[in-house]
């Protein structure tokens, strides 16, 4: 069994309120939710209005599927034309660990 997990630090654009935040943080962990059948939520960073941490996670029986998901995971936040992507920090464990 291979864990993998994903922290995007995010810095969002035009948004002057939590409200505004939560319009562009919702749609982003419903679409990493929905094409890829990770778990993802905003981690960090909650009452700041322009920076969002965004966690997810995914369970899988091979390591290559597991980091290509991860992969497509990460293309998919940092093609986001509403957010800009500073860091991204992954991790991954094994039978080893």
């Amino acid at each position: 069994m291979y864990v993998g997990t994903l922290s995007f630090d995010l810095l969002l654009g035009d948004v002057h309120s939590l409200k505004e935040k939560r319009s562009v943080i919702r749609p982003i962990v419903a679409e990493l939710q929905r094409k890829y059948a990770v778990s993802a939520a905003e981690v960090e960073h909650m009452n700041l209005h322009r920076r969002a941490v965004v966690g997810l996670a995914m369970v899988s029986g091979d390591a290559g599927h597991l980091s290509d998901v991860l992969d497509r995971c990460e293309r998919l936040v940092a093609a986001r034309p509403e957010v800009e992507l500073l860091s991204v920090r992954r991790r991954f464990h094994g039978d080893d660990d």
